[in-house]
């Protein structure tokens, strides 16, 4: 049998008149760990979708060979029971069952024609100690935390007997500690023989964990790096995946000018009912024209909830203390005061809050200023045609037009979507929420460079991620937050790695 547990052999797929892969071919050796990575729309997804049958036999062009048998799958079922389990970046789970019941679901431990619950909870430990997940099985899903339920996620694979596992971006939404948790058990599955295939934007990830890495560019594979034989760079993978060089992705302010303030909290608090505590605490932040002001911390240190707090407050928290916009003290009580007061807040969630997947980019860039391009109730279309364009342009938007489903987008293009949608409001402070989750080096750099643009004419930009090199390459000023508190001030000159992640951790 080859050495090869999988071999894609010239696969292409159209939608509608568009290539979204061309003659792909794509290798992956039995026992190692190999990253797809490409930039958004590259193909990468599509990719793995015909090979999980999501487009089934018939549907592409091209063979699938696993385990040296060329395969026909016409459904996810095909591929599971083959042994190939793909685990996507929004997870599949139940969040009202159990965990036992989630890493059961659909495979259940059957005792005659009933489900065996004691076997099942007992199992469903054995493959809890697997991902080393010390919880109880018969906790619900809802109750974990993210990195929790990625792991979850990994013991219901195994519970199938997986030979390889696929991930898709499996650290987006992790922190540090828990991205580094997830590698470190990819690495001992690998000593268990078990096979992976890791999508993933995070270079430094990507160069620590690969055995090989694919590298795929508008539907087409580009290379594949040997670490075996140090090809595998920084440099060298993000020349391969956009098509050059580029030497730094945090792309320089000249002539950095900051002007009056035009926001400060003070003892601002906010009380989550629902939580029955503080998620904010006595925060003191301000910030200048022209500035960009970072917001460092771990997931649950209160960044997320500082901002929807100050963008009219959409999460109903009880709030103390004062917030100042332009030398003024205001109460929003609704995300449109704080649209009106010249604020516009880009959420981490494109998703689930930020955009209206079923509908087209004009839409979706309207939705926020509608009274704009509107008489006495009726959107003027040609009006909104003509503003969406606008914005598709000098946001670069990759798509054939704007009449084009924001859902169909990659992510990179969504995220720019996001951002047309609040610029249309002409806000003077933007909050940009994890403003490049989930995207490619190649539209990271793109996003850096509209934020520079935006700073240059004037606006002022906060800046909340999870990524410390993102923050130290953007930032002017840092704030650092843990448990609801700001427990550090740093200006971008004595700011670092370590000192950020020693106040994070207070």
């Amino acid at each position: 049998m080859s050495k090869n547990i999988l071999e894609m052999n010239h696969i292409s797929k159209e939608f509608v008149g568009v290539k979204a892969l061309t003659d792909v071919s794509f290798k992956v050796q039995t026992g190692e760990i190999h990253c797809l990575i490409g930039e958004n729309g590259a193909g990468k997804s599509t990719l793995m979708k015909v090979l999980s049958g999501v487009y089934p036999y018939g549907t592409y062009e091209g063979d699938i060979v696993f385990e040296g048998q060329i395969q026909h799958f016409s459904k996810i079922s095909d591929s599971v029971k083959a042994g190939i389990a793909i685990i996507y970046q929004e997870l599949a789970l139940f969040p009202d069952l159990t965990v036992y019941e989630n890493i059961f679901a659909g495979n259940e431990v059957k005792k005659g024609m009933l489900v065996d619950w004691n076997q099942t909870i007992n199992r469903a430990k054995e493959m809890l100690e697997k991902v080393k997940l010390q919880v109880n099985p018969e906790v619900l899903i809802k109750d974990l935390g993210v990195g929790k339920q990625q792991l979850v996620e990994i013991a219901k694979a195994l519970s199938k007997h997986v030979k390889l596992l696929i991930l898709d971006e499996p650290t987006a939404a992790l922190n540090e500690k828990e991205s580094e948790n997830l590698l470190e058990l990819l690495r001992e599955l690998k000593q268990q023989g078990i096979t992976s295939i890791m999508i993933s934007h995070k270079l430094k990830e990507v160069i620590s964990i690969a055995d090989k890495v694919t590298v795929l560019r508008d539907g087409k594979t580009i290379c594949t790096l040997d670490a075996s034989k140090d090809e595998i760079s920084e440099s060298v993978i993000i020349k391969s995946m956009v098509g050059r060089e580029i030497d730094d992705i945090y792309p320089k302010r000249m002539n950095k000018q900051f002007g009056d303030t035009v926001l400060e909290t003070h003892n601002w608090t906010a009380y989550d009912s629902e939580l029955g505590r503080e998620v904010v605490k006595d925060v003191h932040i301000h910030v200048k024209k022209g500035e960009i002001v970072g917001i460092a911390g771990l997931m649950g240190s209160g960044r997320t909830e500082l901002a929807q707090s100050i963008f009219g407050n959409p999460k109903s928290y009880r709030l103390k203390g004062e917030l100042v916009v332009d030398g003024v003290k205001k109460v929003f009580k609704h995300p449109k005061d704080a649209i009106q007061a010249g604020i516009a807040y880009v959420t981490e969630d494109r998703k689930g809050d930020g955009l209206f997947l079923i509908q087209d980019i004009k839409q979706n860039i309207s939705a926020a200023n509608l009274p704009s391009i509107a008489s006495q109730g009726v959107i003027n279309n040609n009006e909104e045609v003509k503003i969406s364009n606008h914005y598709k342009q000098s946001l670069n938007i990759k798509a054939p037009s704007v009449e084009q489903l924001v859902g169909n987008l990659s992510g990179g293009n969504q995220q720019k979507v996001s951002l047309g949608k609040w610029l249309f409001v002409n806000p003077t402070l933007l909050i940009l929420d994890e403003p490049t989750r989930g995207i490619d080096v190649g539209a990271k750099f793109e996003i850096y460079t509209i934020m520079n643009k935006l700073i240059g004419e004037g606006m002022s930009i906060i800046m909340i991620s999870s990524e410390l090199t993102e923050v130290l390459g953007m930032s002017d000023r840092v704030y650092v937050m843990a448990e609801g508190k700001i427990t550090g001030e740093l200006s971008i000159d004595d700011a670092d790695q370590e000192t950020i992640m020693k106040l994070a951790t207070q």
